[in-house]
């Protein structure tokens, strides 16, 4: 992995994807190179939680929105707000509250009054929504109305209010927070909002060594210092190099199997996904498998995808698409473990050797 003193303060990127002259090779280096010293940037700030920095990272890469859940106190706001300092982009917080409204959100219209003629007309006050990064802290705390505030925003990029369709700044990312243990006053989300989400991950406790870390860094007097290393055109730059990255048919071919698998009622149903499972992923869930795979090939050096990346990015990417009936949940049995058999019963497709550049 490249060390942070041989990567310039900025990795300079056009609007097709590299700089100018260099090939697609070339490219997906300097998005390794660019991945690398973000970690260490933020490792500056956040200790430990690796797998949940690089879903979150893939997510963002992807152009696509992630929830993160996890008890208070493991840093998942301080981990959205140390990534938007390291990106260069206009960063948001919204605390939901059960008294939280659409307009709160989104935006409203006011009355003015010009103070030469004296005519009275709408301005519409830009709400919170309009920024490159917005974090909704504890999504799960307000009713499903003001939840809904955020529906066209993550998935049409735009905002309608008082009649009038505003388009929010590229690139836009909603990054959720939901706690998963105290549940009086919260509002399940919607199964259309949840969708919406490229991947929920889980942040679990910190590690033995880790949290003896944290205790020293957030008990002392210093305090690290964070360097933007990319801009928002930077960014789209890197977004649509992802999108470039060609996917050979085989797995195209697994993601979908993988995902028709596990509706039941279907033909390819198996008896465990009829017996345990009350609804499916659809195909977003297919798209998003794609997708992350993609960013997760280039973050590790490659121009290819191959099932490994498929499987390395469907846990996050499933488990809350797939809703386990009554009899799973008495068993134990959760989301993961439906993706678990899952993962273990689809056949994986041989991926064929193919040149690349691996990460160092």
């Amino acid at each position: 992995m490249p060390k942070a003193a041989t990567i310039p303060n900025r990795i300079p990127l056009d609007a097709e994807g590299d700089a100018p002259g260099s090939d697609e090779l070339k490219a997906v280096e300097r998005l390794q190179d660019a991945y690398a010293v973000m970690r260490q940037e933020i490792g500056k700030i956040i200790v430990g939680q690796d797998e949940v920095l690089t879903q979150l990272l893939i997510a963002v890469f992807a152009r696509s929105h992630c929830l993160l859940v996890g008890v208070p106190g493991l840093a998942k706001t301080l981990l959205v707000s140390t990534l938007a300092r390291v990106l260069s982009l206009e960063f948001k917080r919204i605390q939901f509250t059960p008294d939280l409204m659409p307009a709160d959100i989104t935006g409203t219209e006011i009355i003015q009054e010009d103070p030469l003629t004296h005519e009275r007309s709408f301005k519409f006050l830009h709400g919170p929504i309009f920024a490159n990064v917005i974090l909704a802290d504890e999504i799960n705390r307000t009713p499903p109305k003001t939840q809904s505030a955020l529906l066209e925003a993550m998935q049409e990029h735009r905002v309608t209010a008082g009649g009038h369709t505003y388009t929010l700044e590229e690139p836009f990312f909603v990054l959720a927070t939901q706690n998963p243990i105290e549940q009086e006053g919260t509002y399940p989300l919607p199964e259309a909002q949840l969708d919406r989400f490229m991947f929920l991950t889980r942040v679990n406790y910190p590690s033995l060594a880790d949290e003896a870390e944290i205790l020293r860094r957030t008990t002392a007097t210093s305090k690290a210092e964070i360097r933007p290393l990319l801009n928002a055109a930077e960014l789209i730059a890197l977004q649509r190099l992802i999108r470039r990255v060609p996917v050979p048919d085989h797995v195209y071919e697994y993601a979908v199997q993988l995902v028709r698998s596990s509706r039941p009622g279907t033909s390819g149903a198996s008896t465990f996904i009829n017996a345990q499972v009350n609804w499916g992923a659809g195909p977003r869930a297919g798209q998003f498998m794609i997708l992350g795979a993609k960013a997760r090939a280039v973050l590790d050096g490659r121009t290819f995808v191959t099932c490994d990346d498929i499987r390395s990015v469907a846990h996050p990417a499933l488990r809350h698409r797939i809703l386990p009936n009554y009899s799973a949940e008495s068993q134990g049995i959760d989301a993961d473990a439906v993706v678990d058999w899952l993962l273990k019963h689809t056949p994986t497709p041989v991926d064929s050797a193919r040149p690349g550049r691996r990460r160092k």
